[in-house]
């Protein structure tokens, strides 16, 4: 595999778990951006937010993905807002393949609804929130080469689409 496989989408759309399906069954190497970003910072992003602000985290994440983008046949893990800046997507196109997870705010909200890690979603109404912030994400998120339907609690559907793209 010559290109690395991206997956970008909202938070809760199973990008870590299908990432992880993926580079087992491939036998190739996964960089999750946000586990690299909390490695680099030597803090969790919860506490990367808190600390400095999203504009930091922002730029340590443009900094991650300018790394992994020059590795070859791996799976690179986005966070959500990994599309916020236009730059970042066009590293990750320069030698990956893009793959949307696509799961409606609902389906994302039911699934993320407990976690308290998630610093965009410390609010009063979450689900107004992860709606607001799709609705400005999409069409970045669709920006990428290929979209894959992600609301089926299922992974392995669309890990099947994705080696299907490849």
């Amino acid at each position: 595999m010559d290109k690395n496989i991206v997956l970008i989408g909202f938070m809760g759309s199973g990008k870590s778990k299908i990432a992880r399906r993926l580079a087992e069954k491939l036998r190739v190497d996964l960089m999750a951006t946000d586990a690299l970003i909390e490695t680099k910072a030597q803090q969790s992003i919860d506490a990367i937010f808190k600390a400095h602000g999203e504009a930091y985290f922002r730029d340590l994440e443009s900094e991650i993905i300018k790394e992994v983008s020059l590795h070859r046949g791996i799976i690179i893990d986005c966070g959500g807002g990994v599309v916020l800046r236009k730059e970042n997507l066009q590293q990750l196109k320069t030698n990956g393949i893009v793959f949307y997870l696509q799961a409606a705010p609902e389906i994302i909200y039911e699934r993320i609804k407990n976690e308290k890690h998630r610093p965009l979603l410390n609010t009063l109404d979450p689900l107004g929130c992860i709606k607001a912030l799709y609705n400005q994400r999409l069409p970045l998120y669709n920006q990428a080469d290929f979209t894959i339907d992600a609301n089926d609690a299922s992974i392995e559907g669309p890990v099947v689409e994705i080696l299907k793209k490849i």
